[in-house]
């Protein structure tokens, strides 16, 4: 099928971006790389009557270091560019971990960095790692401009506290502490499906090898991306031995997810896969810790 028919606009500055935004509010629709919204137009799920193209906004194609370890990254940075980022390997390491998981090089050639989070889909990878990673994002309006937590941001399906008149600038994340390792696993009915079932996890040792901090969140178990704050619970102000790593897990996939079953999975199955991914997830990630992150 083909797309309905809507007005295009091709701003080439933030500031005219907004305007458009103010304009048209909920009957446009923001163009980054196209891989999910060209889609759904296709098929008419989605028929915006105007379409805000932001490719030609050269301010929105950045990734750069801020300070000795931070890092920023700019709503319009293709996978494929923060995937061979020599600054994310060496300042987000979880990031460039994830990103070959993202669907096929083909999608990455394209796909973009903010218009994922954007999109919030709770099979996403990158939903759960910027959560993982104490992640903040800009969003801009005319009116206004907000640091918004990731872990605030993903409200349901699809659903965000992105405004109709709101732009997604860019994501900022802040240093690893010392001694934190990272992990993501994830399976999926074939290579570059979305994920049945995900794991991020961060964990940070003191040099006693004690658990300090930790972040567990899933992603495609529930309408968005949940962290497993019971779970991470049990880690705090312990030795993280396998024994307690997977009671750890037993308690993500028991008490801290309600999964739904679909034509892919039930929701007992979806169940264990959480234990078994979060156990190897917080094995990895104690593991990466122990020897220095």
């Amino acid at each position: 099928m083909k797309p309905a028919p809507f007005e295009y606009c091709a701003p080439r500055t933030i500031d005219e971006a907004l305007s458009y935004l103010a304009q048209y509010g909920y009957d446009a629709k923001v163009l980054a790389g196209g891989q999910s919204l060209i889609p759904l137009m296709n098929f008419r799920l989605a028929q915006p009557s105007v379409i805000i193209d932001l490719n030609n906004i050269n301010q929105l194609f950045f990734i750069e270091p801020e300070g000795d370890d931070r890092l920023r990254i700019g709503a319009m940075a293709r996978h494929y560019q923060v995937e061979e980022s020599a600054i994310v390997e060496k300042r987000a390491p979880l990031i460039h971990e994830t990103m070959p998981l993202i669907a096929t090089v083909q999608v990455r050639t394209r796909g973009t960095f903010g218009g994922s989070l954007s999109h919030a889909d709770p099979s996403a990878e990158l939903t759960a790692v910027t959560i993982a990673l104490d992640g903040t994002f800009l969003l801009r309006s005319q009116k206004q401009e907000r640091w918004v937590p990731a872990n605030e941001f993903f409200v349901g399906l699809f659903t965000s506290v992105l405004q109709a008149d709101e732009l997604f600038i860019e994501a900022k994340f802040p240093a690893l502490p010392k001694n934190t390792g990272c992990a993501i696993v994830e399976v999926a009915r074939r290579p570059h499906d979305f994920a049945l079932v995900g794991v991020a996890a961060t964990i940070t040792l003191d040099d006693n090898n004690i658990c300090r901090k930790a972040r567990l969140v899933l992603f495609s178990v529930e309408d968005k991306p949940i962290e497993a704050i019971q779970a991470e619970n049990l880690l705090i102000n312990h030795e993280p031995s396998p024994a307690l790593l997977r009671a750890a897990a037993e308690t993500a996939a028991k008490a801290d997810i309600d999964p739904g079953g679909d034509i892919h999975a039930t929701a007992a199955f979806r169940r264990h896969l959480a234990s078994v991914l979060t156990f190897r997830a917080l094995e990895t990630a104690a593991k990466r810790a122990r020897n220095g992150g």
